[in-house]
Parts: structure tokens; sequence; C-alpha cells
């Protein structure tokens, strides 16, 4: 085969691929036609798709029908960092919400999930539940001073997750700023209300911080370990939420 039919082929295999992830009702025959091709090299051309990875199903008898297997796609899903966080936290958030029609397949997911972490963080994703609380939707006073984070929460999430120190710059309700050293341990939602509980360093003591109101966050490199859930008692003392 000439350079030129090579060139042409390979050409048509990556068209004829991207005809199939359409995902349109196709035929043999109609697919031969659109390419300008013999059914028989048509034929050729699927063979080498599913060589390269491709689940090209076909189905035998009159019109000769062409479709990618209806699951081709799971498996292939690629994650950043950050989003394989995010997506860890939101299932810790509906295990917590305990509904049955969401439960069913959380543990599969996560498992999954986790193995694409270093073994060092496996530990902390598997008890990433028990540090979630889910209680009562924000009051009405609550939601007149709320307003959607305009900060990127990606710091935030990566600090809890790896228990990794964090530096904040928070607005209180007197919109006051102040630098504050934390080691978030906790994250409590009163929808649409995120809180974090954390030993402030800078104040040696436990502090809760509506993540609405941080205006910066710096991840730093040093580690901190999880205290005792007596330390946090008194912080979340009176909060009806959904049991760890």
């Amino acid at each position: 085969m000439n350079r030129a039919c090579t060139s042409d082929r390979l050409e048509r295999l990556d068209l004829l691929a991207s005809r199939l992830k359409a995902d349109e009702a196709m035929t043999l025959a109609n697919l031969a036609v659109e390419f300008r091709v013999s059914v028989r090299t048509l034929a050729r051309d699927l063979s080498i798709l599913r060589e390269r990875g491709l689940p090209v199903e076909t189905e035998r008898g009159r019109g000769g029908g062409v479709r990618l297997d209806r699951h081709w796609g799971v498996g292939r899903l690629s994650l950043t960092y950050r989003e394989a966080v995010d997506l860890l936290a939101s299932l810790a958030i509906a295990e917590q919400l305990q509904s049955p029609w969401l439960i069913a397949n959380l543990d599969s997911i996560r498992r999954k999930l986790s193995a694409s972490f270093s073994p060092s963080l496996k530990d902390r994703i598997s008890g990433l539940r028990k540090r979630i609380l889910v209680g009562r939707p924000a009051s009405a006073m609550v939601l007149q001073g709320f307003a959607a984070p305009a900060l990127d929460r990606g710091d935030l999430l990566t600090a809890f997750l790896e228990l990794r120190v964090l530096r904040i710059v928070y607005e209180d309700a007197t919109r006051r700023l102040s630098d504050r050293i934390i080691e978030p341990q906790l994250l409590l939602l009163n929808y649409p209300v995120w809180y974090v509980i954390a030993w402030d360093l800078s104040r040696q003591a436990v502090r809760s911080f509506r993540c609405d109101r941080i205006a910066a966050a710096d991840l730093r490199e040093e580690t901190f370990r999880l205290r005792p859930a007596g330390d946090f008692a008194e912080a979340i003392d009176g909060i009806e939420a959904i049991s760890p």
C-alpha cells in the first residue's frame, strides 16, 4: 500500500471512529456509501478499530447495524486531583444523607476513587465520612448575610483531606479581617452554608469559620493529626447533625 493510500485509510479510520462515537443509528451499507468504500473494506476498517480498543458491535442480518458498546466510555473518565477530592467530599455528604436511592453504589464508587490515590492517603479517605457533618438548613437570619463563595475552595478541601495546615484570611460578622493558621478538622453543612471546625493555631483553641467568609487561603506544607472528638464537643453542641 503506498503512502497516499495509507494516509487516506488513517484519516478514514479517524473519521469512522468519530462517527461511531456520535451514537447514531448506522448500518454497514450506509457507512460504506458515506465513506465511498465497499462493505468489505469498511468491515476491515471496523476490525482495525476493534484492535485499537474501540468496542465496535455489528449486528448480522438485513441492515447490518453498527454501534459502539453502550458502556464503551465507562472507565475512561479522567479526573484531576482536585476534582477527585471534590467528588470524594460529595460522596461523603451523600452517605451522610443516607438516601436509599443514592446510597446503593456509593461504597464501590468510593473504593474505585480511593484506588487512584497514594497508599498514604487511603486511610484518610476511608475516614472522611466521619469528619463531615450534615445539619439542618441554615436559618433565615444566617441566610441574610450569606453569599456564594467567590474563592476557589480547592485548597481548603485539600488541607481537609491531606491533614495539612492552612493559612486563611477571615472576615468576621463585623467585616474585620484577620490572619489565621488553622488545622481543618471537621466540616459542617447547614445548607447552603459550610463551616470548617478547626484547631486555630493562632488562638490555640477550637474555632468555627464560615467558608463563605474565608477571603483567601494558602495551603501549607506542615501536616497535623486529628484531635480527639471530645475537643470539639462544645463547638458542635446543639447542632442537630446527622450522626457520622
